[in-house]
């Protein structure tokens, strides 16, 4: 069977792009990569990590959107359990809200709770 390499990029429906951008790239660090402009519209948006590691794609679509809200879409790796913890600090410092801290199945931690503006949870997790 031919090889995978990690996930390339996830896409995720947002019912405003401008709104969730700003939001992926204050809170998570992330940087705009590429624009996708319609009809003279911003209907997606690419963002990366800045070493490239973390690819989001952000796409127009209420709907899905909506239908997403409460769900644990993506967990979002963190190279140490440190790190994880570090995030915590620095979400609380913009007073971004959160489930806190937990051990994921395999001993990891893993950051719950942490919304989107359209309030689909991203987790960030540290094996």
């Amino acid at each position: 069977m031919p090889d995978l390499a990690p996930i390339h990029h996830v896409k995720i429906p947002v019912s405003d792009v401008r709104a969730s951008s700003e939001w992926y790239r204050h809170v998570l660090g992330l940087a705009v990569a590429i624009e996708f402009t319609e009809d003279g519209e911003l209907r997606g948006v690419a963002l990366e990590a800045p070493d490239g590691s973390t690819q989001i794609a952000l796409r127009h679509d209420p709907e899905r959107a909506a239908a997403l809200r409460g769900f644990d879409l993506v967990a979002l790796g963190v190279p140490t359990r440190d790190g994880v913890h570090a995030w915590a600090d620095h979400l609380a410092a913009l007073g971004q809200r959160h489930g806190g801290l937990v051990t994921g199945h395999r001993g990891g931690t893993v950051l719950v709770g942490l919304h989107d503006p359209d309030g689909i949870e991203i987790r960030l997790y540290a094996a």
